[in-house]
């Protein structure tokens, strides 16, 4: 059983006092989680803004230019599994310290980076940096809050990192164009900095340590084969239609599954014999577990695709500026703050019926914002955006707290690792996965029709996905199923 956060009623004045002292010390650890959270989600994309000036300051070719825009994206996914059992193993609170430290310095590289490779090898660093600390919030979340405390801690983490995504579009705009003592691009990097070493200074004090309670070894051939698998997947993925889909891109894409084959015969053997597998298999088997990780990769396989194709239709289609472009974000954050607010209380009454409303509003939004793309193409006014904006921000907040509280409902303090980087892994792997399929159709669409129709066609694919996500909430637990309450 776990420990309780209130005193009875019948408890001395100081036993209640001293519970009351410690839950708030639980408290105090959110901020600076939820400050990791903000940067690592940030930094997916406020470079997207600051791309032109990055090419114009460095030089940088277009080859160059995607590696720095998926570079970080590659490191990133590819070690949150195992970055998620380490934790698990050797303490959550110091693999999140350890990723602050590689995210900030590679962060200062970035922004100190006097040439192409030396940005795109930081990048590469910041995104291993960002797989130590993903996982690990949404762990020490899992093991730190039980029942409502936990809906509403990770309320504040969905709230968070949506207010980071489409936040990053507008804090970026404001950056480059204030070009601070000339810095330009490089304040969107640097700032991570003085953030990143405050809630470094605070994590020992604030952060309570956790570890699995067994010392089982850790799987480190699972690992190799994990990380191997999912760069083998995920690189075609983000650089397969920029290089127009070559050979290698094939042969990566037919080798992930066989990879992932040989990772689960292994993982079998390994549990049989008495080891602790990197992924156990008898957690696929709980469906709560199954059906959320799948909701969760068409959930964000939609999310940043359609920023990524939003981006593109304001500031090259309507040749908006970076900053107004970031200003049209801020429906999205409005709405989307509004609704991740409610999401918990929601979701303890109502379960898997509001992650079920949230993608309906999302489909809804996206309906709404073709309708007035596909008349008004590049130009008319603005406000004909926001009602579509509003439901896509509005949907996207009912959903990300439900999904996550959902799956790690399910979660006890000895898979909170594996569970909170499978959770990520999914977001990252719907993150590649999205950006390729819309990439084709946006792409494909944009040389004859121009950026109107091109949006106006990617909008029709990304419909579907919230559509599949609804579906996908039948396989979820029923409210008096969950572990939630």
């Amino acid at each position: 059983m776990h420990e309780t956060q209130t005193a009875p009623a019948t408890s001395p004045g100081w036993l209640a006092g001293g519970v009351r002292r410690r839950a708030m010390g639980r408290w105090r650890a959110l901020p600076v989680l939820m400050a990791g959270t903000f940067l690592i989600v940030l930094d997916f994309f406020i470079v997207n803004v600051a791309a032109p000036s990055m090419q114009a300051g460095l030089g940088l070719n277009a080859g160059e230019l995607e590696w720095v825009l998926a570079g970080y994206g590659l490191t990133f996914a590819g070690f949150l599994v195992t970055a998620g059992r380490i934790g698990d193993r050797i303490g959550r609170r110091r693999v999140f310290a350890t990723g602050l430290c590689v995210f900030v310095a590679a962060s200062a590289a970035c922004g100190l980076a006097p040439a192409p490779l030396v940005l795109i090898a930081a990048r590469l660093v910041q995104g291993l940096g960002a797989a130590l600390l993903s996982p690990t919030v949404l762990a020490i979340i899992g093991v730190t809050y039980r029942g409502p405390d936990r809906a509403r801690a990770i309320s504040v983490y969905g709230m968070v990192m949506g207010l980071a995504a489409a936040g990053g579009q507008v804090l970026g705009g404001l950056l480059i164009h204030a070009d601070i003592a000339g810095l330009g691009w490089r304040t969107v990097f640097l700032l991570n900095v003085p953030v990143g070493l405050a809630a470094l200074a605070l994590t020992p004090r604030l952060v309570p340590e956790s570890r699995a309670r067994d010392g089982g070894r850790l799987d480190v051939a699972g690992m190799v084969v994990l990380t191997a698998g999912l760069t083998a997947l995920l690189v075609p993925l983000v650089q397969g239609r920029q290089a127009g889909w070559p050979a290698w891109a094939w042969a990566c894409l037919a080798l992930a599954p066989v990879l992932f084959g040989l990772l689960g015969a292994y993982e079998r053997r390994l549990a049989q014999r008495g080891g602790t597998p990197v992924l156990d298999g008898a957690l696929f088997r709980v469906r709560a577990f199954a059906a959320g990780l799948a909701c969760q990769l068409a959930f964000f396989a939609g999310m940043v695709s359609f920023f990524l194709v939003l981006a593109l239709y304001l500031q090259h289609g309507r040749r908006l500026s970076a900053l107004d472009a970031g200003l049209v974000f801020t429906i999205l954050a409005a709405a989307y703050l509004v609704t991740s607010l409610r999401a918990p209380a929601l979701t303890l009454r109502f379960g898997r019926t509001v992650i079920r409303a949230g993608a309906v509003t999302v489909a809804v939004g996206t309906g709404l914002l073709l309708a007035a793309v596909a008349a008004q193409g590049t130009g008319g006014s603005l406000w004909w955006l926001v009602p579509g904006l509003a439901g896509i921000g509005a949907g996207q907040g009912l959903c990300i707290t439900p999904l996550t509280t959902t799956v790690l409902a399910h979660a006890d303090g000895q898979q909170a690792g594996l569970v909170s980087g499978a959770l990520s892994m999914m977001q990252q792997a719907g993150n590649a996965l999205g950006v390729a399929i819309t990439g084709v159709v946006f792409f494909g669409a944009l040389p004859g029709s121009g950026y109107g129709p091109a949006f106006a066609a990617s909008l029709v694919e990304l419909a579907c996905l919230p559509l599949i996500v609804a579906a996908g909430t039948w396989l979820l637990p029923r409210p008096r199923e969950s572990a939630l309450r």
